[in-house]
């Protein structure tokens, strides 16, 4: 029982952790509004993180690793749809 305790406390932690990370990083803003390499970074890093923190609470280690690999994959697609949106509304 001590153990549960223990392993839901740490993964309500982490969580806290990832949601403040995701807020700061999100309020840093770009000079330039062209999604480059560092803003496709972040999106694709925090869909991974949350996506794996998201598994590891429901199905342990390969839990976290699926989850993780899921929320990559949501993060790129996000990525580039914000990319075709602001191409779509900045066209020269």
């Amino acid at each position: 029982m001590q153990q549960c305790k223990t392993k839901k406390s740490t993964a309500n932690f982490l969580i806290l952790c990832l949601l403040t990370l995701s807020l700061v990083i999100s309020s840093m803003g770009q000079t330039n509004r062209e999604a480059g390499k560092k803003k496709a970074a972040k999106r694709i890093g925090i869909g991974a993180a949350i996506g794996g923190a998201a598994g590891g609470l429901m199905g342990g280690r390969k839990g976290a690793l699926i989850g993780a690999g899921v929320g990559a994959g949501g993060g790129a697609a996000y990525h580039v749809h914000k990319k075709r949106q602001y191409r779509k509304r900045h066209r020269h």
